[in-house]
């Protein structure tokens, strides 16, 4: 900065923070996509299931039982083909184990499909569908209460529909916000409303409903005809042996056939046993759940008959084994629909009043802000630069700090001028730009009719050059200019 010819040495510098009003890329749009990585369904199920496979297999938390049936499985099969299928295949004919793997395969096969698929989980209803429901249920006890005040406790949710001429009632399920169709019912272990649910079976490690049962029935079927097959077969192998080396000697050369014949004989009464009963639920068209609860009767002219039931053996057993299978309704590897993309927050400071702006008026508001900036900045720097003194006749102005010091020696920030103002170049000195007056006492001040303006601040055919008028001003009005600006920059810099 040049000296000042009125003051009796060169004017020291004092320094001030330069306010940053533009970043390096101001025409950058605030609307920035935020990367999210997408996630299926059911990453986020809201179940107490477990997944495999990208989603592919479903299964329920409680799998230690399912295990064990596999390694039952294995083992007694494995032993049977290994130690009992040669000696059978020799001696009597090679068809025994082709048919013993026939219904291994078979037996695997729905098992792991009974296990692994979904048994016809209902969907949870959405927040906006489970307050629209509530607030319908609200108004229909209203209704039937005659107010919903007073602490009155109302009865259980409830519908009713009809179905083949009889009346089922459909229940409302709090966990899953829905109302449950029918033949419905909420499986605690699993956490799931599911549709036609017959029972949770540990030894599969999943539900049973609409979407499984055909698959547990043929598995517990086929592990009947196996079971019976292997212990069979055991006990053929076992006498065929006997006949020409004795009982004893027949066992002590097979021990694997003792132990098969003892897994079989203990199993075998149980799993026909299920078998019969499904067979039973399957002829009359119901569910575990139903039989259990008792809540048809087989004949058709009582009162409480059931309505599922074709009244024909055959059609019943077709209904339940050879109808279509519906498709699942949780969908578990579809993607989540992603959320509507945020405004992110603007790189360049200034504060975004919409998400809905257009690019040319945020510029605008930019352009506005830093040439507010730009104006009280230069108004400042002059005041910053000035070194006030009180002379012994001046009295110090009450609540004001007495200047004992002058500043010290530093250098002075550049304002950055605004984007829209092209003729004020970065390097141009601010001298060069701002005339200044000075006083005999060698202070320079900025009078307000030279400070410049933003453009489009003048009026079409109005000059453009200041006046020239001295103003000399006081130290009590340089110190409230000095506050007032430095107030004005620090609000601007926290915009």
């Amino acid at each position: 900065m040049t000296p000042g010819s009125g003051g009796g040495g060169p004017m020291k510098d004092c320094e001030y923070s330069q306010i940053s009003t533009c970043s390096s890329s101001p025409m950058e749009s605030p609307h920035k996509k935020k990367k999210t990585v997408s996630k299926r369904k059911w990453e986020v199920f809201p179940g107490r299931n477990k997944f495999y496979c990208n989603g592919r297999i479903m299964m329920a938390r409680q799998t230690g039982v399912f295990y064990l049936t596999l390694v039952l499985i294995l083992v007694t099969s494995g032993l049977f083909f290994a130690f009992d299928c040669p000696y059978l295949s020799d001696q009597i004919t090679p068809a025994i184990p082709a048919v013993g793997a026939v219904l291994f395969f078979f037996v695997m096969g729905t098992l792991l499909r009974t296990s692994f698929s979904d048994p016809g989980v209902l969907p949870r209803a959405t927040p906006e569908e489970a307050a629209d429901l509530e607030r319908q249920i609200g108004n229909t006890e209203e209704i039937v209460n005659g107010s919903s005040s007073g602490g009155y406790r109302p009865p259980p949710r409830t519908k009713e529909v009809l179905i083949n001429g009889q009346t089922v009632k459909l229940k409302y399920c709090f966990t899953c916000k829905i109302f449950r169709p029918p033949r419905a019912s909420h499986c605690s272990l699993c956490d799931n409303c599911v549709e036609r649910f017959d029972h949770h079976c540990p030894w599969v490690g999943n539900c049973v409903g609409k979407r499984n049962y055909r698959f547990f029935y043929m598995f517990i079927l086929s592990l009947s005809f196996l079971t019976i097959f292997i212990f069979a077969f055991v006990i053929t192998h076992v006498i065929h042996r006997s006949q020409t080396t004795g009982f004893l000697i027949a066992l002590k050369d097979s021990p694997a056939s003792v132990l098969e014949a003892v897994v079989c004989f203990f199993s075998v009464w149980s799993i026909v046993g299920l078998s019969g009963f499904h067979t039973y639920l399957i002829s009359s068209n119901q569910t575990t759940n139903e039989d259990i609860k008792g809540s048809w009767s087989n004949k058709r002219g009582k009162e409480n008959f059931n309505p599922y039931s074709y009244g024909n053996i055959f059609t019943n057993c077709c209904s339940a084994l050879c109808g279509p299978l519906t498709p699942s309704l949780i969908d578990r590897r579809g993607f989540i629909e992603p959320d509507t993309p945020q405004p992110a927050a603007p790189s360049n400071g200034i504060t975004m009043y919409g998400a809905t702006q257009s690019q040319t008026n945020m510029c605008d508001q930019d352009q506005c802000i830093q040439s507010t900036k730009f104006v009280l900045q230069a108004a400042a720097t002059p005041l910053l630069q000035s070194e006030p003194s009180i002379s012994s006749e001046e009295l110090p102005l009450p609540g004001k700090t007495s200047i004992g010091a002058p500043c010290a020696s530093l250098t002075l920030g550049q304002p950055t001028p605004p984007s829209s103002m092209p003729n004020l170049a970065a390097e141009t000195v601010l001298t060069d730009i701002i005339p200044f007056k000075e006083d005999p006492e060698g202070h320079q001040f900025l009078t307000p009719e030279e400070a410049p303006s933003p453009p489009g601040m003048f009026r079409a055919g109005s000059p453009t050059t200041h006046s020239r008028t001295m103003h000399i001003l006081s130290l009590a009005s340089q110190d409230s200019l000095h506050e007032d600006s430095v107030r004005g920059l620090v609000k601007l810099s926290s915009v």
